[in-house]
């Protein structure tokens, strides 16, 4: 009998994944932080783990496991090099939520070159002659760049084809690798892109330093629009904030930020013309589904010897992953 460790809810349609595996004895521990399931790890095989973090302390009790699954594709909060240590292999989901995330993207960029907040609190509030001012603007015709042209920034490519938006994206590793089939042309200078777009979607990994910090700024045109939905840490919030201030960036759409949950006092959230949401672009009712039965999947997959190996974060540095 194999003891699977849940962490975080986990939609009913995981659960009854689990529940129904012969051989597997789930435990849930519904609260998101790591103190709530620290003490248990020692007793399990496997971890399902949601958004908690899981650090080097948490990995060196857990002296049966033999997997960690991330409920997602992202794993910035779980010290995979601990893992890794200990010979233990951290799965992820696969395409469970790009159509998600690309989806609110395209909501942000339309929330954002519309002033939807604008407009909204012009009727809520007035003055309704704010609609006068023109703020409003059209995305036809105009130049959207997507830095990461992963699923996310391909699917997004796609929605935003159908604006009729000029599309061109900067992925560096792709343009190395070789760069997929398809109408988007790539860009090989990040400055000549910014000072291209007219509107820039995030979608690319985080790096050691922000991708876009106030050198970056500098290139873009006057009253260009931004959205993040990839990760906090990729825009510098300080040269955000500077570029609001100085109309470099006409408005925003934001998921995610440095410090989450973004502090009461944070600048940015004093500028009407920024829209924030709570890093749920791909936290959908139908992507949350998925990524549970995904992740369900992965534990039940490696105790009987087919987990999928493209899975693996860190197969590569281990020797031995299978059952």
């Amino acid at each position: 009998m194999y003891r699977v460790l849940v962490a975080g809810m986990l939609h009913p349609s995981g659960r009854a994944l689990l529940d129904d595996c012969k051989g597997i004895e789930p435990t849930y521990v519904d609260d998101i932080s790591e103190e709530s399931y620290a003490p248990l790890i020692g007793e399990a095989d496997a971890l399902l783990i949601r958004t908690q973090p899981m650090s080097a302390a948490t990995v060196a009790r857990a002296k049966r496991l033999r997997l960690v699954s991330r409920h997602g594709v992202g794993y910035d909060a779980v010290d995979v090099a601990a893992l890794t240590a200990q010979g233990i292999p951290l799965a992820v989901c696969g395409d469970v939520n790009s159509t998600s995330v690309a989806e609110h993207a395209m909501m942000m960029i339309l929330a954002a070159t519309k002033r939807v907040l604008r407009a909204d609190a012009a009727v809520r509030k007035g003055p309704w002659a704010w609609r006068n001012r023109l703020e409003s603007q059209d995305l036809r015709g105009r130049n959207l760049l997507l830095l990461g042209y992963g699923r996310i920034g391909r699917h997004t490519a796609v929605m935003a084809a159908g604006f009729g938006l000029h599309i061109r994206a900067y992925d560096p590793y792709l343009l190395k690798q070789g760069w997929p089939e398809g109408p988007v042309t790539p860009a090989s200078n990040l400055r000549d892109a910014l000072a291209w777009a007219d509107v820039i979607s995030v979608s690319a990994p985080r790096a050691d330093k922000p991708l876009i910090g106030p050198e970056e700024f500098a290139a873009m045109k006057p009253g260009t629009v931004l959205v993040n939905t990839a990760r906090g840490g990729i825009v510098d919030e300080a040269a955000l904030v500077e570029a609001l201030k100085d109309g470099t960036i006409g408005a925003a759409g934001l998921d995610v930020f440095e410090q989450e949950p973004l502090p009461a006092d944070h600048p940015l959230k004093s500028f009407d013309q920024v829209l924030l949401s709570p890093h749920i672009a791909g936290v959908t009712a139908g992507a949350a589904e998925r990524m549970a039965i995904g992740s369900a999947q992965n534990v039940i997959d490696f105790f009987h010897g087919r987990l999928d190996p493209a899975l693996i974060v860190n197969r590569t540095h281990l020797h031995d992953y299978k059952a």
